[in-house]
């Protein structure tokens, strides 16, 4: 059955669009709600009197409007059934082929990364970008500690927080996880250990034994940190670092209180620890309320804490955008660092982020509204479709840590890639191996595709958990087991 969208939804959608002349003003709308996922591939666009009247514009506009449409590619016309939106390239136009198992068709549902779409207003921050950009083209274009304008704005933001900073205290890297290689690179050296949770952010471990460091795990419980043990763990081993990820941890959800921070703040200056805290999620709140009562960063309770964020997962991963923010005093080894491996970010995403960031409180409630959605369809589904399976709903963050009846995680992603679906099983967050009794499913897909990937992972593991000691067959290298890198 083909989803249809109304023409009043279409008209609340597109708003007031530039009028001059009103086709392209209605065109170039409508291709953005399309490019960013608000009005979905193979959806029914109404007909063009119903859109006519609920828009208050000619028939000739609308008519026009999905000539446009049609000529760029983002719509096109079924003989006798109507206009129906597409994408130029399909819709597998928007992953990487590295990202992406070697499943191949359009009917792959990837739920590896756990990144959303591009949030409303995304285009026009890039068009205020460009308006900009000509005053930056009179220099050489490095910033290896950022543009000033960004670093400005994220200093401001942490401020806002509870944690004073200037804006000399951030750099500005190209993504989160340049930014902990950068860390890594500047903090420790070979044979040095480094305190880190288990599950945890599978890329984050990697750059860090990239480094020569020797990973420590602290177990992150499904209740959360027990703070006595991570406190014993430091003391015993007398790590260089400790990396955690206080806000949403990923793929726990959990969220450290202001009371945690501060306990584990005086457990690290005992031991002589410095912590590195990942904030890629903080702005993820999606309980009602939390997003202004957030806990104040760990480095305000951390002397000599480093500080991590992204601009991902709060608003895209394709700008591509993360910073550290550390003590003035360790900034020029930062900087040390980081021209071993590249010389700044690029200036226009920049530039496009700080205009994001002006608008922060335009921007992030839409995105969040969107989570929710997703998170509360991904939950209804699995109460219905796999109610074995058992999960806590975190107040924030992208995705669902599932323990299943048996440890049979690996098996099924395995086959659940064989019917279309990609998720990771727990041993890919595993420091030192183990919990395949575990799956993370992210709820940043659409809702129709998150009912669908549920259902699959459904029969998945009926098939599995039916002839549990039958051995997985290899998977020859794809999903998220072998090469695929997990976001």
């Amino acid at each position: 059955m083909s989803r249809v969208i109304s023409a009043q939804r279409v008209a609340t959608l597109t708003g007031d669009f530039p009028r001059s002349p009103a086709y392209l003003g209605l065109a170039e709308s409508l291709r953005v709600l399309i490019g960013d996922g608000r009005i979905g591939a193979g959806v029914r666009l109404p007909s063009e009197r119903d859109l006519t009247g609920a828009l208050d514009v000619s028939r000739t506009t609308v008519t026009r409007a999905y000539e446009v449409l049609r000529e760029s590619g983002y719509a096109e016309a079924r003989r006798g059934s109507g206009t129906f939106t597409t994408v130029p390239g399909g819709q597998r136009r928007s992953h990487d082929r590295a990202l992406m198992p070697g499943t191949g068709g359009d009917d792959v549902i990837d739920l590896n990364c756990a990144a959303h779409s591009a949030p409303p207003g995304l285009v026009e921050s890039y068009q205020r970008a460009t308006e900009q950009l000509p005053a930056y083209l009179g220099g050489p274009g490095y910033f290896p500690l950022g543009v000033p304008a960004l670093q400005a704005r994220i200093a401001a933001a942490y401020d806002a927080r509870g944690l004073p900073t200037v804006p000399e205290q951030v750099m500005v890297t190209a993504g989160a996880l340049a930014a902990a290689s950068i860390v890594a690179q500047a903090f420790t050296a070979p044979g040095e250990r480094v305190v880190v949770e288990s599950p945890t952010y599978p890329n984050v471990t990697q750059a860090i034994r990239h480094a020569g460091a020797r990973l420590v795990p602290a177990a992150v419980d499904p209740d959360g940190w027990d703070l006595d043990a991570l406190a014993a763990t430091m003391r015993q081993t007398s790590p260089r670092l400790a990396y955690l990820i206080p806000d949403f941890q990923n793929p726990t959800g959990h969220l450290m209180s202001d009371a945690q921070r501060e306990e584990l703040g005086a457990a690290l200056a005992r031991s002589r620890t410095t912590v590195v805290a990942d904030e890629a999620h903080q702005a993820l709140a999606l309980a009602p309320g939390l997003a202004a009562a957030m806990p104040r960063p760990m480095a305000a309770y951390a002397d000599g804490a480093i500080t991590i964020g992204s601009a991902s997962k709060s608003y895209w991963g394709g700008l591509r955008l993360g910073w550290v923010r550390a003590d003035l005093a360790d900034m020029d080894r930062l900087i040390q660092a980081r021209i071993g491996l590249d010389l700044g970010a690029p200036v226009f995403e920049q530039l496009v982020l700080a205009d994001l960031m002006d608008r922060a409180d335009e921007v992030l409630p839409v995105h969040r509204e969107r989570l929710v959605v997703g998170r509360d369809t991904l939950v209804a589904a699995l109460g219905e479709h796999l109610p074995a399976w058992r999960f806590r709903v975190p107040d924030g963050g992208l995705a669902l840590w599932c323990e299943l009846p048996e440890p049979l995680g690996t098996a099924t992603t395995a086959e659940a890639e064989r019917r279309g679906v990609v998720v990771a099983p727990g041993p890919v967050f595993a420091v030192e191996g183990g919990l395949d009794r575990y799956v993370r499913i992210p709820w940043t897909a659409s809702p129709d595709d998150l009912v669908e990937a549920v259902r699959r992972l459904a029969a998945a593991w009926e098939h599995v958990s039916a002839d549990a000691h039958r051995p997985a067959s290899p998977r020859s290298g794809r999903g998220s087991t072998g090469r695929v890198m997990v976001a």
